[in-house]
Order: structure tokens, then sequence, then C-alpha cells
């Protein structure tokens, strides 16, 4: 299985990243530019944990009646921004683990939600990408960002220990 993450295969992870990206970015942007309330979808959600088959179930409904409810501003400004940063960052290539990650558990959410829609889909995009590791930012900024990153942690890493060793010879 090491064709699935090589350099060769990475332009279809990466279309596949860009892709995802492009559906974030749309989601959020409409969300972002045009208002958004997420008050009327958890209301919804609420009521779809009764019944004799719940779409939602009474530990999910419970979480969005006792905490995202009476937070409903604070997840009208979380979720049109993570959407739409998600989306950018999936774009770019750019922290792009988090993004996916991030984006997944948006997915999770809403289906657990009861919201089915293109959220299974997406789901499975992200995880997928997620199991292909730097592959799927082959062709991205991470490529060049995550290395740069270490070295200078390594680089402050080994200049905290040089002070070190030089305040205890004093």
């Amino acid at each position: 299985m090491k064709w699935i993450k090589s350099d060769k295969i990475a332009v279809i992870w990466t279309i596949l990243r860009v892709w995802l990206g492009v559906q974030w970015i749309e989601a959020g942007w409409s969300k972002v530019t045009g208002g958004f309330d997420a008050g009327g979808f958890l209301k919804g959600a609420i009521a779809k944990a009764s019944g004799d088959h719940p779409a939602v179930q009474g530990w999910y409904a419970g979480f969005l009646e006792n905490f995202a409810l009476p937070n409903v501003e604070l997840f009208n400004v979380i979720i049109p921004w993570a959407e739409f940063l998600a989306g950018i960052g999936l774009i770019l290539g750019a922290l792009t683990l988090p993004a996916l990650i991030g984006a997944a558990f948006m997915n999770l959410n809403f289906m657990l939600a009861g919201t089915t829609s293109t959220n299974p889909v997406l789901y499975t995009v992200a995880f997928i990408l997620i199991l292909v590791g730097p592959t799927a930012y082959y062709y991205g900024l991470d490529r060049f960002l995550i290395p740069f990153t270490k070295d200078r942690m390594r680089k402050r890493k080994h200049d905290f220990k040089d002070k070190g060793h030089q305040a205890h010879a004093h």
C-alpha cells in the first residue's frame, strides 16, 4: 500500500484536498457574509431526538439543548469562520492536519445533529486525507512550513539549552 503515499499519487490527494477546501469555503463564506443563525438548526436537531426512531441520539440532543443552544451566539460566529478557515487551509495546504481534523469534526457534529446531506462524503474525504498523512499536503504550503517550523523549534530548544548551561556555569 506504499503507492497510496507516493509523490506521484499526491496529485490525486491534492485535487481531493482542494475540492474539499472549496466545499468548506463556499459553506463558510455564505454564512459569514449572509448572516448566520444556528438557533433554528439546533432546535430542529433537538426535535429529531424524539419518536420511535430518533435521528439524533438523546445524549447529543442533551448537549445541544444544554450547551449549544444557550451559547448560540458563540456558535453563530465559530461555525462560519471555522468552515471558511478550514477551506482556506485545505486549498493552500497550510495547517492541513488541523484543517482536516476540524472539517471532519464539523461533519461529524452535523451528522450527529441528524443532517445527512453531503456530510458523509465530506467526512470520508477528510478521513482519507488524514490517513494519507503528509502526501495530502505534498503539493501545499505545509511541505515547506512544517520543516521550517521544526527547524526553528530545534534551534530555539538548542539556544534555550545553551543559555541554561551558561547560567549554571557562572
